[in-house]
């Protein structure tokens, strides 16, 4: 199990996510209120620079009056919740077999060598958090990689460098294929049903 983190700073939702909680908690029934713990852990690393301290986990376990060993055994589970600080920019790069057959392996060379970066680490500006992680569930698109919230599709060496350029300024592009294709249609745009109902 990973090492928390305790910050010595006290960590409370702000008054907006405490109402949010609120509505997460009241999807459950009486008693069952420890069901919203995933929902309210998205909200307190949201709110904590994307990562969970040790006292966001505890804040999160007497918010729902749960132990907190229970909210530790959640947040430690799934991969979608960062124990540790990263980047402003957390790039998580699929390796998964569409990923990597179409050129993964050339997104991670990019990281390494412009960023100086290699899985699970973030660089010393504290602005890119490199992780390899399995299906991004965009493999038409692939090699794909999710960045924050949003996932960037049909990424090669080139494209994928100017996206880390861009970044870098806090110019954050549209997401989506970098390529000329409309969202997960054949690349070269669509070779079926091209003619109008009447058309014939």
């Amino acid at each position: 199990m990973s090492q928390v983190i305790k910050t010595g700073k006290a960590f409370e939702f702000t008054p907006e996510n405490i109402e949010k909680a609120k509505v997460f908690i009241a999807k459950y029934p009486e008693g069952r209120q420890q069901s919203a713990v995933m929902p309210l852990l998205d909200l307190a690393q949201r709110q904590n620079e994307n990562w969970l301290s040790r006292e966001a986990l505890e804040y999160v376990g007497e918010f729902l009056d749960v132990p907190y060993m229970r909210v530790l055994e959640v947040a430690s589970f799934y991969t979608m919740y960062n124990l540790k600080p990263v980047g402003k920019y957390f790039l998580q790069l699929c390796r998964t077999t569409p990923c990597w057959l179409r050129g993964c392996d050339n997104l991670v060379k990019v990281c390494e060598d412009k960023l100086g970066i290699h899985n699970g680490e973030t660089t010393e500006d504290g602005k890119f958090t490199l992780l390899e992680v399995e299906c991004l569930g965009a493999c038409t698109n692939a090699p794909v990689i999710q960045v924050n919230d949003d996932f960037y599709e049909d990424l090669n060496a080139d494209n994928f460098e100017k996206l880390l350029d861009r970044l870098a300024k806090d110019d954050v592009p549209d997401h989506g294929p970098q390529i000329e294709r409309i969202n997960s249609a054949p690349e070269g745009g669509p070779t079926t049903l091209l003619e109008k109902a009447g058309d014939a």
